[in-house]
């Protein structure tokens, strides 16, 4: 077992409690804030190759700061509309930089906004929904849960003998199995601690779907993240977290996870 591995995530543990826990919405919009611009720069660093419109992702991150000053039910307007507007920009700045850019770097800083900035924005979301407060740790304990039961059956007790796919050879069929299990079971035990000490009732049927999804759905993000790795020829996305590589690397399944947890979960509470 990698020792620095452990020690990153107890240190990190607290951290993410404290936020989560003892914050306030506009507390947790600032946070994920800050995980959008740690996570776009390591994207940005990946792609050095080209030249993406950092300042735009940038701005766009730092806006989930102020996410719970606009009316909820407005919101989905404003981030609509935004995307028209963020392709124009982008392709202004194209046309003003005389070609100095290409088509693939406003594709590249277009993909980052929407899988980084975007995906991300749907966690204060959560937060900031009626019972905010008790769903926002469902996306994290099910990625936590995939992870670390992937991680201990595939590479601690080395059970992983079928490969899954070429875009992420160490992983296993045998580990994605494992994870699942191990997202639905933490799952399960958070709705089990909740119906019993909260004055709210999760259904345990419907729960127990919607985290076989999000796992999966988790899994495939952790791909995701690997066949952006794969294709600028990178193993981490930084040495940020020692054991874990880059915070992109830490949080792939997560962020992957956000916009199905805030979908799913405010439809049955």
């Amino acid at each position: 077992m990698d020792l620095r591995r452990v020690t990153s995530a107890l240190l990190g543990l607290p951290m993410v409690v404290i936020v989560l826990l003892f914050g306030n919405k506009y507390v947790i919009d600032v946070a994920l804030s800050i995980v959008a611009i740690i996570s776009l720069h390591e994207y940005y660093h990946a792609f050095s190759k080209y030249k993406p419109i950092k300042w735009l992702g940038y701005l766009i991150a730092i806006l989930i700061s102020f996410m719970h000053l606009i009316p909820t039910d407005q919101l989905f307007y404003y981030i609509g509309i935004s995307i028209p507007f963020i392709i124009v920009i982008l392709f202004i700045q194209l046309i003003l930089k005389d070609l100095k850019i290409s088509v693939v770097d406003i594709a590249i800083t277009l993909f980052g906004i929407l899988y980084i900035d975007l995906f991300i924005m749907f966690l204060p979301l959560l937060a900031g929904t009626k019972n905010g407060k008790i769903l926002i740790w469902y996306p994290f304990f099910i990625a936590w849960g995939t992870d670390i039961m992937a991680y201990f059956i595939g590479k601690t007790l080395k059970m992983g003998k079928h490969k899954f796919s070429k875009i992420s050879p160490n992983k296993s069929i045998e580990g994605c199995v494992a994870g699942l299990l191990g997202g639905v079971v933490l799952s399960i035990i958070y709705t089990a601690c909740i119906n019993k000490f909260l004055p709210i009732y999760v259904p345990y049927e419907k729960i127990l779907i919607i985290s076989i999804l999000l796992s999966i759905l988790g899994q495939f993000g952790d791909f995701a993240a690997s066949s952006i790795k794969r294709f600028v020829g990178i193993k981490d996305f930084s040495n940020l977290i020692p054991g874990h590589g880059g915070l992109l690397d830490r949080i792939d399944s997560l962020i992957f996870i956000s916009p199905f947890a805030y979908i799913l979960l405010t439809s049955i509470i």
